[in-house]
């Protein structure tokens, strides 16, 4: 509902979808407007039917403003799945996933999560490991004791295949306390809960809380609640605090962990990217408990890591509802693929493709302020342009993604004032300025965006959450059946996860194989709340296929365990590519990362075109990657600031060596010859000249490694 002041004029936008067997004609009716405060008034209209139709609604061409009606899309809104993963099964209380399986206690919360993500998460095995060491609970402590709940049988309703729900009821103190669970669970490892704790009379607790214990081979890694990703701490406090974008904990190992996040009913997904302070997280009033709320990560025994989220004391009085709602995403959501993130190489930039292909990219992502995309989130006022361009990439073989999000948009669009007119349903609002065309036509409550001088394109930003992403959805949809796109280059996100699920839907569905690569630049920061961008964008990692992270992000001064979690994507199944400064080569290597051609050139983003050859020259498409953080790595250093990754073929491996260490060092190589299935009395061993990576080296077995700081080597070894 809109508020009109008076001598205000608001537009009214009405669409009607004409039959397309409609009989052409005059068609005469009335429109009746009724305000909350006022009487009704009637519009008499007619409407004139022509015996012609329009192809696609009218779709084709966006003036014709057709496309408004986009906004109240529900397309791929269902329970379907997407590849790779698998329906959601129940036996008993026993529900699985990919690779995943959820015992529930009789609360309907999980007892145990086994993981059978092997230890390099490259494949998914039989035999499964616990990410918790005892169920996970919700405690009312009254501060002489903690209440014990009786609960009764959980209710199961499956939507396949992709989805299953439950509830379950369980009361506490003799009745005086009652909760009601409700839970989700979806095929990714997105398990949703509402949990409403209600008292029937005045109830004075110390606290309420949740408590996830965690098995120690689970909790190795934190990311969240304003730790950057890296080692957990043996002892970590936190408090609620809005002006930082904080509300949920990623614990976990390679082969297995979980995100915990805290909500209410309240809750509504906050900006980010620079606008964070804009739209702020809504502190749920269960858990934040006007500031007494906060979580505690500590070491309870020799095999448990409790992660404690408290509220603190308060009365529950009698028909109060607290709704301690929490979600969990359980990880890795599927193996790295190693084969698609080898064989793929990405060019950042929209370029001709002859200059494309000399490089010995295969992707190319297509900016907008560009001639076949000019204009910001809206790509479809060059159609002929952009599908030659696609159609000519195809048939070399190359796939073109576009940008293409929901963050903020161009005042090229048509549809821009029928979106001003949904007052902030869809814009953001905000203290106004920006170009002088935004000014004159916004007025003063908005909040300008990107703009782009030399096309004219000024941008507006988006409200975090809106119809908008129903427009989106099927703009999607219309690109990939009429242009042939083969993917999205996702810079940051400011949709949700329900839409990342939709978009695809929607590409697996008209597109098979198409790819999402997202970029972030580092969120740790005052203007974003202190977030980091994988915890923050983590409900969305089981539907893109590359990361690429980004402006900010420090690869020459921060431990590996900071690349491991917060950078390669590689605990939650995805593998990445750097940016900043062109990242540092030889330690991405140890993840299997690299840069990307970018049309600025090599200075600030460095060139990888000859890693990637060293790539064809070993055949690293068809290797087995194995990190040095799999307990089987077949080589490795004896140390822990350098470390290796082995890409291991039949006969034949390369080893990736990255240091962290602060001098030059001479390393001796551990090889267990009999995991790479390589006789050593018959092995070759080489250092392959890489320009700009090293000079090249033949070697003998037991040689040492030399190493310079920052820097490494790559080492090639071959059964004779």
């Amino acid at each position: 509902m809109l508020l009109v002041k008076q001598g205000d004029v608001q537009p009214l936008w009405i669409g009607v979808d004409v039959p397309a067997d409609a009989r052409p004609g005059v068609y005469n009716g009335t429109v009746t407007v009724t305000p909350g405060n006022a009487a009704p008034t009637t519009v008499k209209v007619s409407l004139t039917v022509e015996p012609r139709t329009i192809v696609a609604h009218g779709d084709n061409d966006p003036t014709r403003l057709s496309r408004i009606r986009w906004l109240n899309s529900r397309l791929a809104e269902d329970d379907s799945l997407v590849p790779p993963f698998t329906p959601v099964v129940r036996a008993g209380s026993t529900v699985s996933i990919l690779g995943r399986s959820i015992i529930l206690a009789p609360t309907g919360f999980p007892s145990r999560v086994i993981s059978r993500f092997t230890d390099g998460n490259t494949r998914i095995g039989a035999k499964g490991h616990d990410i918790l060491s005892a169920p996970i609970t919700i405690v009312v402590d009254t501060g002489t004791g903690t209440l014990s709940w009786k609960s009764g049988a959980t209710a199961f309703t499956p939507h396949p295949p992709g989805a299953m729900e439950w509830t379950a009821t369980s009361s506490a103190g003799g009745g005086a306390i009652a909760m009601h669970t409700h839970a989700r669970l979806e095929f990714d490892g997105d398990l949703e809960y509402q949990v409403a704790i209600t008292a029937s009379r005045p109830v004075n607790v110390r606290d309420i809380r949740i408590e996830v214990p965690y098995t120690h081979d689970a909790s190795r890694y934190m990311m969240g609640l304003g730790k950057q990703g890296g080692l957990r701490p043996s002892d970590f406090h936190w408090k609620w605090d809005v002006q930082k974008n904080q509300d949920a904990v990623w614990i976990g190992d390679v082969t297995g962990g979980m995100q915990v996040s805290l909500k209410d009913e309240h809750y509504s997904r906050p900006l980010n990217t620079n606008f964070y302070h804009l739209k702020p997280l809504v502190m749920p009033a269960s858990w934040s408990n006007d500031g007494r709320g906060g979580c505690d990560i500590a070491d309870s025994t020799s095999t448990t890591t409790v992660l404690r989220c408290y509220s603190g004391n308060r009365t529950v009085q009698p028909g109060q509802t607290l709704r301690y709602d929490f979600r969990l995403l359980i990880t890795p959501f599927r193996t790295i693929d190693t084969q698609e993130h080898f064989t793929n190489r990405y060019f950042h930039a929209f370029a001709p493709l002859d200059s494309v292909a000399k490089t010995g990219a295969n992707v190319i992502n297509v900016h907008h302020n560009t001639d076949i995309n000019p204009y910001l989130n809206y790509p479809f006022l060059r159609p002929e342009a952009m599908k030659a361009y696609v159609d000519a990439a195809h048939a070399r073989g190359m796939k073109v993604k576009i940008y293409y999000t929901v963050r903020e948009l161009t005042d090229h669009a048509p549809e821009v004032f029928a979106l001003q007119s949904l007052g902030q349903e869809i814009f953001s609002s905000g203290s106004g300025g920006g170009p002088s065309w935004l000014q004159e036509h916004f007025g003063t409550d908005y909040t300008a965006g990107w703009f782009v001088p030399q096309r004219n394109d000024a941008a507006i930003i988006m409200n975090g959450q809106s119809r908008w992403h129903n427009f989106y959805i099927e703009g999607l949809d219309w690109l990939t059946r009429n242009i042939g796109i083969d993917g999205l280059y996702l810079d940051d996100v400011a949709f949700d996860r329900t839409t990342m699920q939709r978009v695809r839907k929607v590409l697996d569905r008209r597109r098979p194989g198409a790819l999402i690569d997202l970029h972030s630049a580092t969120q740790y920061d005052p203007a974003d709340g202190f977030a980091s961008s994988a915890n923050l964008y983590m409900e969305y990692f089981p539907y893109i296929n590359r990361l690429w992270f980004g402006e900010g992000f420090d690869y020459q001064t921060t431990p590996p365990d900071y690349w491991l979690v917060e950078i390669s994507g590689i605990p939650f199944g995805l593998m990445g590519e750097m940016l900043q400064g062109g990242g540092n080569q030889w330690r991405g290597m140890v993840f299997g990362m690299t840069n990307r051609v970018y049309a600025g050139g090599p200075t600030y983003h460095g060139d990888p075109i000859a890693l990637w050859k060293a790539w064809d020259n070993f055949g690293i498409k068809t290797s087995r990657m194995i990190g040095y953080w799999d307990p089987h790595a077949p080589v490795t250093t004896g140390r822990n600031d350098i470390l290796a990754t082995t890409y291991a073929r039949p006969g034949r491996a390369m080893i990736a060596i990255g240091s962290w260490a602060p001098d030059t060092t001479r390393v001796d190589l551990k090889i267990d010859w009999k995991s790479l299935g390589i006789d050593p009395s018959k092995a070759a061993i080489s250092e392959p000249a890489i320009a700009g990576f090293q000079s090249g080296a033949e070697l003998h077995v037991g040689d040492p490694i030399t190493v310079a700081p920052a820097q490494g080597a790559i080492v090639v070894i071959r059964e004779r």
